[in-house]
Order: C-alpha cells, then sequence, then structure tokens
C-alpha cells in the first residue's frame, strides 16, 4: 500500500478510538454540547471517511488501471483533512464554553477544501475502461 493510504487508514483507526473514548465520556456525563459534535465529527470525518479516502486511494487507481493523478495532491488533502477536523472539534470546544463560532467556521471550509481535493483527485484518477471509450480519429 502507498505511503497515503497506510497514513488516512491509520488516521480513522485513530479518530475511532478518540471518538469511542469521547462517546464512553458522554455516556457517563450525558450527550452535551460540545462533545456531541465532536463524537459525531470523530465518527463521520475521521473515521468513516478518512476510511473511504485511503481504501479509495488505494482501490480507484487499480480499478482505473492507470496511476494517482497527483500524490502531491493526495499529501495536501491528509493534511487539511486532519487540520480542518481537528480545528472543527477545537472551535466547538471554543463555541460550547462561551467563545464564537468563528474557529469552527474557518475549520469547517479547510474540511470542505480536503473533500474537494480528494474529489478533483479521483475525477481526474478514474477513466473508462477500455471497452467503453470512444474510438480515437
Amino acid at each position: 500500500m502507498s505511503k497515503i493510504t497506510v497514513a488516512f487508514l491509520k488516521c480513522a483507526m485513530v479518530y475511532f478510538v478518540l471518538a469511542m473514548l469521547i462517546g464512553i465520556y458522554m455516556t457517563a456525563s450525558g450527550p452535551v454540547y460540545p462533545y456531541k459534535p465532536i463524537h459525531t465529527h470523530f465518527n463521520l470525518l475521521g473515521w468513516m471517511s478518512m476510511m473511504i479516502y485511503g481504501v479509495g486511494y488505494h482501490i480507484l487507481p487499480r480499478f482505473s488501471g492507470t496511476p494517482l493523478w497527483s500524490d502531491r495532491l493526495a499529501t495536501v488533502h491528509l493534511w487539511t483533512s486532519n487540520i480542518g477536523l481537528v480545528g472543527m472539534a477545537i472551535g466547538w470546544l471554543v463555541a460550547g464554553f462561551g467563545g464564537g463560532i468563528g474557529v469552527l467556521h474557518i475549520f469547517s471550509l479547510v474540511e470542505g477544501l480536503s473533500i474537494v481535493f480528494f474529489v478533483l483527485n479521483m475525477f481526474m484518477t478514474i477513466k473508462p475502461a477500455p471497452a467503453l471509450r470512444k474510438p480515437q480519429k
């Protein structure tokens, strides 16, 4: 597996454990803001999305029969997705303890940009099977 695939899979598992620990804490103390959205996003954007990214980076180029369009963009995607998610968690903590939601908004945009990076990289990587391609003139 590529380094980017392994990095996303390891990040996914770390977020899965963190989400579980937050879930255990909420079981004892109640699902109060700001922990509930952090728990939810660590499960959805951390565990699930990062697992999908890792599997996608491994499988989709192979299914397409082409190399990944941009290894550099994949690395930028890894960093922006983690920075965005951790920043969002900090944003919920700030908002939950009386601060504003500016931090949350900024890092939500970073997370959204990371998703665009993944989609762009996959769109440029995947190609139709040779039998489905139009003949070239």
